[in-house]
């Protein structure tokens, strides 16, 4: 059983904006994917360590978002939301399209992000990838493991991914390398061993442009690592943020793999 949730919403840029949180201690912000909020097991096992906040981003919820034009500009917009919670220096998650705005976060507002995770993230994709659905045999490696979750409306469905095709930008951004090449900030980079949404192999790429960036691998995980394997994801996560400088890989050895 994990800690209470609270539900609450910010103004920030324009927008409202909608979180839910948990737990007490040093801050952590998550940024979800293209599927939208959702409280994980994950989450419950972060936020006995740190008081973990999980934002919607706009236009991912129940109301339109027809402001934002590039992901650029929900980063900004998602660094306001988090000072408007009073929040001078938090750690960052951003998994998958969530990932490549905490990018854009760490790379606009580095004064902002202790650290910073990047949980199967969207940034640098192959050539010619599509934008990541919400489909259980896309995400997960194991869909069949996994509990069922109640059905996403398909208008809402379709206007979340509406605004992803919008707001990604190419493949392999160029301004974007160059802000992450400068990065001096602590960084952890996750991949499921059997991502079929994008290659864990480009994980090497992050860890060749951030000067101090960490890989892991988790074993036998699709896209959806929060989801899929919570356990492993909090550990390698926690272990990170508590350790910083000193982290090389996970206490535990049979949940990932260097």
């Amino acid at each position: 059983m994990g800690l209470a949730i609270r539900d609450g919403s910010v103004d920030a840029d324009g927008l409202r904006i909608c979180y839910q949180e948990a737990g007490d201690g040093p801050p952590l912000v998550h940024l979800h994917g293209t599927y939208g909020l959702s409280w994980t097991p994950a989450h419950d096992l972060l936020s006995s360590a740190f008081r973990t906040i999980a934002f919607e981003m706009p236009g991912f919820g129940a109301t339109e978002n027809q402001k934002t034009q590039t992901v650029q500009d929900v980063a900004t917009t998602m660094a306001a939301a988090a000072q408007a919670l009073g929040l001078s220096r938090f750690n960052l998650i951003g998994t998958s399209f969530g990932g490549t705005v905490a990018s854009w976060m760490a790379v606009q507002r580095s004064d902002l992000v202790a650290a910073l995770v990047l949980d199967a993230p969207s940034s640098i994709r192959p050539e010619g990838s599509k934008p990541v659905s919400s489909s259980p045999e896309q995400i997960y490696a194991h869909p069949e493991r996994v509990p069922p979750t109640p059905a996403i409306d398909p208008t809402m469905a379709a206007r979340r991914l509406t605004i992803v095709r919008r707001l990604s930008g190419p493949a392999r951004d160029t301004l974007l390398e160059e802000g992450l090449r400068r990065l001096k900030i602590p960084t952890l980079v996750m991949f499921g061993t059997q991502d079929s949404v994008i290659p864990s192999a480009m994980g090497r790429v992050y860890k060749e442009l951030i000067p101090d960036a960490h890989l892991v691998f988790v074993y036998d995980a699709g896209h959806a690592l929060m989801v899929e394997r919570p356990e492993a994801f909090a550990e390698v996560v926690t272990d990170f943020l508590e350790r910083a400088d000193a982290f090389i890989i996970s206490r535990t050895k049979t949940v990932v793999f260097p």
